[in-house]
C-alpha cells in the first residue's frame, strides 16, 4: 500500500487524488510521502532505545520458575538467569514479572501457637476423644486470630495461605 502511494506520487498526483484513489486518509498519504522523502524508504524503521536484555526464552524460564515456586526471590531468579549467561538487575526481573501479572506479595502470617496452647489443645482432644456427636455439633470453634472474610476472599489462593493450624493438628494426630 505504501509503495503504491509513492508510485502514484511520483507520477505527479497530489495528496487529495492519492487518498481518493486508494481510500486512505489525506494525513496518512502525507505521512507516507514525508517518510519516503526523509528516509528514502517506506518500511518500518527500527525503534529507538536500548533493546531488552531478557530474551523471550529467559522470560519464559522466569515465569516457569515463579509459577512452580511462588516464594522464589528475585535474587534467586537473577542467579538462575546468570547460569544461562543473561546478566540483569533484580529490579528488571521484578518489572518483567509484573508485566506478566506476577506481582510480589507477602504470604499471610501464621498464628503463633505457644507450648501452652499446644498442650491445652492436646488435653482438650484427649479429654473429648470419645464424646458423642451431639457434643461436637454444639461445640463452637474459635481461634485466637481475627479473620476478616472480605480480605480473605481477595487474598485467597495457594501463594497467600500458610497452614494456620498445622502444628496443632500434628500434635493431636500424634497423641
Amino acid at each position: 500500500m505504501r509503495t503504491e502511494v509513492i508510485e502514484i506520487y511520483q507520477s505527479g498526483k497530489g495528496y487529495k487524488a492519492i487518498s481518493k484513489a486508494l481510500g486512505l486518509q489525506r494525513t496518512t498519504v502525507r505521512a507516507i510521502i514525508h517518510k519516503w522523502q526523509k528516509h528514502g524508504t517506506v518500511v518500518n524503521l527500527p525503534r529507538s532505545g536500548q533493546p531488552t536484555k531478557i530474551t523471550p526464552r529467559a522470560q519464559r524460564r522466569l515465569i516457569r520458575e515463579v509459577t512452580k515456586d511462588p516464594r522464589t526471590t528475585s535474587k534467586e531468579l537473577q542467579a538462575s538467569l546468570a547460569s544461562i549467561k543473561v546478566s540483569v538487575h533484580d529490579s528488571t526481573i521484578r518489572k518483567r514479572l509484573g508485566k506478566n501479572g506476577l506481582h510480589g506479595r507477602f504470604p499471610r502470617r501464621k498464628p503463633l501457637l505457644s507450648k501452652k496452647n499446644i498442650r491445652a489443645r492436646l488435653n482438650f482432644a484427649k479429654k473429648h476423644l470419645n464424646d458423642c456427636q451431639d457434643f461436637w455439633e454444639n461445640t463452637l470453634w474459635t481461634d485466637e486470630s481475627k479473620l476478616n472474610y472480605n480480605n480473605f476472599a481477595k487474598m485467597s489462593g495457594p501463594k497467600f495461605l500458610q497452614s494456620a493450624v498445622k502444628d496443632s493438628l500434628q500434635v493431636i494426630a500424634n497423641a
